[in-house]
């Protein structure tokens, strides 16, 4: 059926401006709604107009654009968050374990062994007293203690799992006041580096009070020990940073280890004094020998003595009941 040019034309002259009427409405009357996809759109259309002009970035392509950015930041952020929260927890827990303090006891003279197995009343691998290499463990309280001892303990190839360090050294006379300056230039070494944080030194002195050897390795002084302990009397003692320590048990001459008890700490003491050593010519140790004589408390005291005359030993006992 033909329709007529006049009802054709009236038709496209209707749709025109019904079509003409609704972009006004559009325009003029209708809220602005933009999508995600043309948030997208828009925001990478700025950014590739802003690169242009810059002139610096390469253009973005339709196939970055991702529709559910802002998701992903979210989300991105929500993560980030429950981490930090996480992180936070298990800082608290760390702050309320109780602290522990690892430190090790490097025995480079005798009384090292008399420091380890009769003061702390640590264990000893292997027992065998000969051996080159001798190392034990103890826990005290919130202290990990690790005692190594022996020929074969050199330094550089000792562990460093430690936050304080305990040296047993030997200054008794020239010759180990060598040896022991070289542990000490070792140990400073450590400290400079961060790998040790406190220093204590357990030192064998010598009989006439000869220690200057140590005195520049003292905090006090600009170095790096923490406290001295010391073997004979000294005017460096001060019971702040030097302290003096017991001569203790001579372990190497097979001495037995007696273990505190009751009866020994309460029980009536039948002597005044006791000595049990080795005395050498010409040492603090014969005169004080001769100073017992000569006041008459060698009547009152017990000593046991073991004299060193000419490659010969001599044993001499007073016990007195």
């Amino acid at each position: 059926m033909k329709i007529p040019k006049r009802k054709l034309f009236l038709l496209i002259i209707f749709a025109y401006v019904a079509f003409s009427l609704y972009a006004a409405y559009n325009v003029f009357f209708s809220t602005k709604v933009i999508s995600r996809v043309h948030r997208v759109v828009k925001k990478e259309t700025g950014a590739l107009s802003g690169g242009v002009r810059d002139g610096g970035a390469a253009p973005f392509l339709a196939r970055d654009w991702n529709p559910w950015e802002d998701e992903q930041v979210d989300y991105n952020s929500a993560l980030t968050k429950k981490r930090d929260a996480f992180k936070q927890h298990l800082g608290r827990i760390d702050k309320n374990k109780p602290k522990r303090y690892r430190v090790q006891i490097w025995g480079k003279a005798a009384i090292g062994i008399y420091l380890w197995e009769h003061i702390l009343e640590g264990p000893l691998n292997p027992t065998d007293k000969i051996a080159q290499w001798r190392e034990g463990e103890l826990k005290s309280g919130k202290i990990d203690f690790s005692f190594y001892t022996g020929p074969a303990v050199v330094q550089g190839h000792v562990p460093l799992d430690m936050n304080s360090l305990v040296l047993v050294l030997n200054g008794r006379e020239q010759q180990k006041v060598s040896y022991s300056t070289r542990w000490l230039e070792h140990v400073q070494a450590l400290v400079q580096s961060h790998r040790v944080s406190h220093v204590a030194v357990v030192l064998l002195g010598n009989e006439h009070c000869n220690n200057d050897f140590i005195a520049p390795y003292l905090k006090r002084n600009g170095g790096f020990v923490d406290l001295l302990f010391l073997v004979y009397d000294s005017p460096s003692v001060n019971d702040k940073d030097v302290f003096q320590w017991p001569l203790g048990v001579a372990t190497y001459r097979q001495f037995p280890m007696i273990r505190p008890n009751t009866q020994l700490i309460t029980s009536n003491r039948p002597y005044l004094c006791n000595f049990l050593g080795t005395v050498y010519k010409n040492s603090s140790r014969e005169t004080l020998m001769q100073v017992l004589k000569q006041s008459g408390l060698d009547k009152e005291c017990i000593t046991t003595c073991f004299y060193f005359l000419q490659m010969t030993i001599f044993s001499h006992q007073n016990n007195l009941d």
